[in-house]
């Protein structure tokens, strides 16, 4: 599995394309425009300019080292070549089933789907194709070239053949791997997006800042980030879309989305990526959802 396609160049992807060129693989990434593709570029060659600071002792190198094993493309055909596939376009079905049955006829029979999606069953997605064997959820968490663990989802018609291809691929660019059963959000998603949308309601509601909700988190419960924070590093849009497949699917209240989400979202403030969410940001070139 020396040559792996990614699909979608926005955060998700960009970083799914890092870890796996840094480890040595072909990556042919696909976007549907030049200006997205650019914007990956810089972020990887910027992330590896940083690598020392962020994670002392990783050696300098040229970003040219890792970028120049990277096919930056719009073209969908550069994936009938590869080995493994890994998507990570918007959480919305209606863009993802049509990418799914084009894949299907591009890449070899041979070839594995892997979904990065937050929150749509891989059933659902396997049905969308000719191989449901083959299609298998790898929900990388976010920065995929930093964080150690994926969230492997084995859908209802998904191989032992499969299951193991990709956590052998997993082991080979250094990420541990939990196996769970299929389910709308799967374990990660399904418990945090509540959490994200009730500290949202907490700030509608005016009981507290966004600045001290997130403090009472990391303070008191040691967290790294807040749930606000968590919420402008994933993308509002993301959070939003993933809400709404969860309350669909499981036709439960308690995934109501929170008005502020949407109100935030219909307004272009999507977070990190845009310059401001919950906080504010400066701007990177940051593009684009999964």
């Amino acid at each position: 599995m020396d040559r792996i396609g990614v699909v979608g160049a926005g955060t998700m992807g960009t970083g799914v394309a890092q870890l796996f060129a840094e480890h040595g693989h072909e990556v042919v990434l696909v976007d549907v425009a030049d200006h997205i593709l650019e914007n990956a570029l810089a972020d990887i060659s910027r992330n590896i300019r940083l690598a020392p600071l962020v994670r002392p002792g990783t050696p300098e190198r040229p970003p040219e080292q890792v970028t120049g094993r990277i096919l930056f493309t719009t073209d969908l055909k550069q994936l009938r070549h590869v080995d493994y596939l890994v998507e990570n376009v918007t959480e919305r079905w209606d863009v993802k089933r049509p990418l799914y049955e084009e894949l299907d006829t591009l890449c070899p029979p041979k070839v594995p789907f892997g979904v990065n999606t937050s929150a749509i069953p891989i059933t659902r997605v396997a049905a969308a194709t000719s191989r449901a064997d083959r299609v298998i959820g790898t929900h990388f968490m976010n920065p995929a070239h930093l964080k150690p663990t994926v969230e492997v989802i084995r859908g209802h018609h998904t191989s032992d053949e499969t299951l193991a291809r990709t956590q052998a691929l997993l082991d080979d660019v250094g990420r541990r791997h939990i196996v769970v059963a299929d389910s709308s959000g799967f374990v990660t998603n399904r418990v945090l997006m509540l959490t994200l949308n009730e500290a949202i309601f907490v700030l509608h509601e005016g009981v507290s800042s966004a600045a001290d909700i997130d403090r009472l988190f990391k303070e008191c419960f040691g967290h790294a980030m807040g749930p606000l924070e968590t919420a402008d590093l994933i993308g509002l849009d993301t959070v939003l879309l993933s809400l709404e497949v969860l309350y669909g699917d499981f036709n439960d209240p308690k995934y109501r989305p929170c008005p502020l989400l949407r109100r935030l979202v219909d307004a272009g403030l999507h977070g990190r990526k845009t310059g401001q969410g919950f906080h504010s940001y400066e701007r990177s070139n940051e593009s684009g959802v999964r």
